[in-house]
Parts: C-alpha cells; structure tokens; sequence
C-alpha cells in the first residue's frame, strides 16, 4: 500500500521511548485525571478557528490544540499487554475533544493546526492492513457458506478518525484542502476498501464520497481509479472486499450523469460493469452491480440490448446462486429496456431462461418459471412468438416428462396453460413439431445402436480369423 510522506514522518511505534507525556507509567490513569483532562482541552475549543489578529493567548491555546494532536498520533497495537486499557481510552477522549471543536468550530482551521491535523489523521488511517483471511471472499467459499467479516481491534480509535476527516472535507474549502489531500492520498484511501471491518468500508464509502462531490477537480482522477481496482479484481485477483461500496459510490455518479451519455461512461458500462458478472464472489455485490446497471439501462434504453448480451455471456455454469440473482436481473432489464429491442432480444433471452427452467436445481427451475408472471416478459414473447415459441414447448414438454420436483411441474404446467391461450394454432403447431423431432431423435439413437453392435461383431469375427491364422 503506498503511504504518504506525511505518514511517513508521523508515525509513532507503540514503544515506552515514543510514548507521548503521560503515558510512560505503567499505572492506569485516574477518572479525576480524565475529568481534569477534559475540562482544560474545552477551553482550547473556541479558540481552533483563529481570527486574523492572533495574540499570545491564542498562541497558547493552539499550543495545548497541537499538543492534544500529538497524543491522538500515537498508535496502539492493541496487542501489547503491557499498554493499560486507561490510557486506549485517553486518546480515544483526546479524538472525542478534537471532533467536538471540529463541529462546533464557525471559521476555517488556522494553518497552524491544520497541517499537524491532517498528519494525525494520515498516521492514524494509512497503515498496513492485516493478512486476508481465505474466510473473507466468497470465491474460496462453499455455495452454502457466508462471508465472515473481521472488525478492528482499532475500531473505537479509527471511528472518531474517520468523522474528523468527514467533517474536515465537509466544511474546509476545498482548494485549502488540496494542500493535503492529493492523488498519492486519494490512492492511499482507495486501498483501505481491501479492509475486512465492514464498519471501516462504510467510513471510508463516505468520506471518497464526499471528496468526489466536494472536490470536482478530483473527479476523473477518482472514477479512473476505481476503474483500475475493478478490473484488477476481475482479471487478476478476485480478491477485494470492498466492490461492493465502491459499486454503491458508482451507483451516486451513475445517477447524476446527463443524457445523452458520454462516451467515457459507456465504456464504463461494456468494459467493466458487465465484466463484474463473472466472478466467483458476484453475489455478494450483486444488488449494487444491478443497480448501477439498471440506471444506465433507465437513462438510455437502447443500451439495454448490449448489457442483456453481456450477462448472457457471462452466464454461469454450476453457481445456481449466482442463476438465480441473474434471472432476476435479466428479468428487471426486460422492464427497461427499449421495446423496439424486444424482437431481437426474445430468442436470446428465451433460450437462457428455458435451460434455467430445465435445471436440476429446482430454485433455479423454480425462479425462471415464476419470470412468466412479469408482463413485459410475456410482452416480449408475444412479440417475437414465431421465432421463441418452438424453444419454449421444447421446454415445457422435457420438464413435465422428466423433471423430478413436483412443484417444477406445477408451475410449468401453468405455464404451458398460458401459452397455450396466447396462440393456440402455434403451440399446437410447435408440439407437433417437438413429437417429430424426439421420433427422429430416437431413430438415430436405434441406428447409432446397431451401427455400434455391427462394429462390434466385426471386431469380434475378425478377432477370432486371426487366432485361427496364428494356430
């Protein structure tokens, strides 16, 4: 993970040389000390937004500001028996002081704090991350497995770190703030989404947020950067636990895009979304991939037809639970799309879904049936019904004859019922057609056979002329 110049420099070791003032004895730290503390650290809170003419009074009170900044530098292991649990909780105060005279605070921080602020907040976020643990992606887990999420020991200390830094984007003027945070620190924020702490990711969703509305300047740096994140999961790793956030961030930027589109974005859609449905772990960020998605889909409908093609492209194989999610993503598509697509679209979309509806897996059989209650599915069928309906009794007739789930059978039972009464002379037509085609099946299958006993006869007579031959 790249790490800041600034980081660098702030970084204290959780070693008694390091140890800022009051924490070098070993015994715990008194309530009556804390509440002392306390009371002396909110009278420096007025005072973090200077005015112009500074005196030497204020000059002290940033001083007592600066040294509380020290302290919060500090970095605990939280591992370390020998550090007392009081004095976890003194910084964890200090935090608590520092984010009340952030929020209450009416003029922008002087440049005396701000430096020493930002570093603070830099040594305290941009640190290594724990190995990966294999129980955290869903692509070394059984189907019927849930990923296990790891919070940080850290977390009570990285909580009010995170709030401080929101509320400093949200208030500090951008271009002041730039001084700071800049690519290096934006990439450093990006690599802390690989973190396990479901907490920390929703933290760090809002802070990139924020600095993507506020900080337009940043804007094709950070969708560029994103970018490079998910196709390194698609294509090298499919190891990250933060798709699903960043996707959520994609979701905003997505919704905000004027139409018509700009090339850029649909590029965007083709050569990175659509990927997104092939790896093994899609289901755990599947609702924020459909939606981004959807909302390219419901801006320009045309892009409907591109985006159905993909998914089917990336169709799996033996994941049922990704089927599933994928049928109902197809069939929300179908409400969005342009219906000047429904007649090129139909066949494609017809054929995926009756092998579905003929799975073994009856979740899977059992989900693409209930797609014929959709209106707009049946819409599209209707519209191309010369071309889908000989797929679709083929279907039908093979499930009720050798599917094994009573259920599944019902269902396409009341299916057929449905076809039937769109077009009747057709389905009719079509069956006729299926009894052909499985009579021609069989008769190739009884030649295949006797083609095959023939062959085997020959062997055997031609086996048994050349062991007379050699007696």
């Amino acid at each position: 993970m790249q790490v800041s110049e600034g980081m660098k420099m702030g970084v204290h070791r959780n070693s008694p040389k390091n140890s800022p003032k009051g924490f070098e004895k070993k015994s715990s730290t008194t309530l009556r000390f804390l509440f002392d503390l306390d009371s002396k650290s909110n009278s420096a809170s007025n005072n973090l937004r200077s005015p112009k003419n500074v005196g030497l009074s204020c000059e002290s009170e940033h001083q007592e500001v600066l040294s509380i900044i020290s302290y919060c530098s500090f970095i605990f292991s939280f591992a370390d028996s020998s550090v007392s649990p009081s004095q976890q909780d003194l910084k964890r105060l200090k935090l608590n002081q520092l984010l009340s005279m952030v929020k209450t605070a009416k003029r922008h921080l002087s440049d005396q704090v701000l430096p020493s602020l930002m570093s603070m907040l830099s040594v305290n976020i941009f640190r290594p991350l724990p190995p990966p643990s294999s129980s955290s992606f869903a692509s070394d887990l059984p189907d019927d497995e849930e990923v296990v999420s790891a919070p940080s020991p850290a977390w009570p200390h990285l909580q009010l770190v995170y709030e401080i830094l929101l509320r400093l984007v949200l208030n500090e003027d951008p271009k002041t703030l730039c001084n700071y945070i800049d690519n290096r620190f934006l990439i450093n924020l990006l690599s802390l989404f690989q973190s396990e702490d479901p907490r920390e990711r929703e933290s760090l969703k809002n802070v990139y947020h924020r600095i993507y509305s506020r900080f337009t300047f940043y804007r094709s740096f950070m969708r560029k950067s994103m970018n490079d994140v998910f196709l390194n999961y698609v294509f090298m790793t499919e190891r990250h636990c933060g798709i699903g956030e960043l996707l959520e961030i994609w979701g905003s930027i997505i919704n905000g895009f004027t139409v018509p589109l700009r090339e850029e974005h649909r590029l965007f859609l083709m050569r990175v979304l659509i990927p997104l449905h092939m790896t093994k772990g899609m289901q755990i960020y599947h609702r924020q991939l459909a939606y981004c998605v959807s909302q390219f889909v419901q801006k320009e409908p045309v892009l409907g037809g591109v985006v159905v093609r993909g998914i089917l492209k990336y169709w799996p194989v033996t994941n049922c639970q990704k089927e599933v999610l994928l049928i109902g993503e197809i069939e929300e598509l179908v409400e969005n799309i342009d219906p000047d697509q429904y007649r090129k679209l139909a066949l494609p979309i017809c054929t995926r879904i009756i092998k579905c509806l003929n799975s073994w897996n009856s979740q899977v059989a059992e989900r693409a049936l209930y797609v014929w209650n959709n209106e707009h599915f049946v819409k599209m069928i209707s519209s191309a019904a010369e071309e889908v309906f000989p797929v679709l009794v083929e279907g039908m007739e093979k499930n009720l004859k050798w599917h094994w789930s009573k259920s599944v059978k019902q269902l396409t039972e009341n299916v057929k019922l449905m076809l039937e009464g769109m077009d009747p002379s057709l389905y009719c037509k079509c069956l006729q057609e299926t009894d052909q085609k499985e009579f021609r099946a069989r008769e190739e299958e009884i030649k295949r056979k006797q083609n095959w006993e023939m062959i085997e006869l020959a062997a055997a007579q031609n086996q048994l002329v050349q062991i007379c031959v050699s007696h």
